[in-house]
């Protein structure tokens, strides 16, 4: 016999643990050891189960004095501390799970709303992951994407009756969607198995969705993504998400922006960061040099004497505020490029330059040595 683990181990918690430190640690733990996330390990869904037992134990105030008091003898007589905790349920309270770029669809780990009065069920939220391009970002753009879904039946409108059928209250669960059973000293609620928690059956399915009122689509969908938007951003699509159970809600579709990175521009907030090579001559002798934008080619004027590093702003040309009308501007920074192969020729005109010049034309030069003098004698 399989000596089962301690529950507080199980979730990584203190014995003093706070109903919130449980949750929480739950979480990550479910996420860690999903079996969709394990495909290669044959014990992940055995891992998986055992984090639900001892969520639905410590989570319950009643079952958690018991099991404090007796261990997992307060259980013993109904085998399994719980029974009936759907470990899914954590997940449809928050928005969780973060996918890669391109284009990823799923569900939040499966599974629908609560089961209506009216024998409808909410369908799922499902996250879509989509890649854009720093102008994309920057200006708004409109994009359409295809997704594959549990959508509305169209041969019995969503009603999950086949043609002259119709619902009738479930005999099993009485039409509560919940059946009583007893797991040790306590009574417990689980779902009913037969109506799904529902409360109704169909006396005739339909042939098509074989009763549950959807069946797996493509959909294409328009997303308008706002000027200004940032990676990681979620926006909501009302209603597109996967349909309900016999005609219940339609879930929401949430999409995820991953903005590429940029081969000239590097974004922080509305500001944008570039590095513009320039000669050695039009650093000493000052010149007008173009600059990338996002909208195209802009001039700058970079005075006479300036140095390597340097940082030039550009107002205006950044990214628009989200939802606003300011934009932040763009900074160049200047490198000096040193010329490289040199001719003899070159190279005689660069040493005599390099003489006449001396100290006096090379304050940085100047500046640095006497502050390190002391370090060099």
């Amino acid at each position: 016999m399989t000596t089962k683990r301690d529950y507080y181990e199980v979730l990584s918690v203190e014995r003093s643990a706070s109903g919130e430190e449980i949750k929480r640690s739950y979480r990550k733990l479910a996420v860690k050891f999903h079996p969709d996330k394990n495909p290669d390990d044959p014990h992940a869904e055995e891992k998986f189960k055992e984090l639900g037992e001892a969520y639905d134990v410590l989570m319950d105030e009643q079952k958690r004095a018991a099991y404090d008091r007796y261990g997992h003898a307060a259980f013993a007589q109904g085998g399994r501390a719980g029974g009936f905790h759907d470990p899914f349920d954590i997940f449809r309270e928050v928005f969780s799970g973060a996918g890669g770029a391109g284009g990823i669809f799923e569900t939040f780990f499966g599974g629908g709303g609560q089961a209506g009065h009216d024998g409808t069920q909410r369908g799922s939220d499902l996250r879509y992951d989509m890649q854009i391009t720093l102008e994309e970002a920057a200006f708004g753009v409109e994009k359409e994407i295809e997704v594959r879904k549990l959508d509305t039946c169209d041969k019995c409108q969503g009603s999950g009756a086949a043609p002259g059928s119709r619902a009738i209250t479930c005999t099993t669960c009485r039409g509560r969607g919940q059946v009583v059973s007893s797991r040790g000293f306590f009574q417990v609620s689980q779902t009913c198995p037969r109506c799904r928690g529902l409360g109704e059956v169909i006396e005739k399915p339909c042939g098509v969705c074989d009763g549950e009122g959807r069946v797996e689509k493509s959909s294409r969908i328009k997303i308008k993504i706002p000027a200004g938007i940032a990676h990681g951003s979620r926006l909501r699509s009302t209603r597109n998400g996967e349909a309900g159970v016999r005609g219940g809600d339609q879930g929401d579709l949430y999409i995820v922006v991953h903005i590429k990175e940029h081969p000239i521009f590097q974004r922080e907030d509305d500001n944008l960061f570039c590095e513009v090579p320039i000669s050695f001559a039009t650093a000493a002798l000052g010149a007008e040099v173009p600059v990338p934008t996002l909208e195209g080619k802009a001039s700058l004027k970079v005075p006479a004497g300036t140095q390597s590093g340097q940082s030039f702003k550009l107002r205006g040309k950044g990214v628009v505020q989200v939802n606003g009308r300011e934009r932040g501007d763009l900074y160049a920074r200047l490198l000096v490029e040193v010329p490289t192969d040199l001719n003899a020729e070159q190279r005689q005109k660069l040493e005599e330059f390099a003489a006449r010049c001396g100290e006096n034309n090379t304050p940085l030069h100047k500046s640095f040595f006497e502050r390190a003098k002391e370090f060099f004698r």
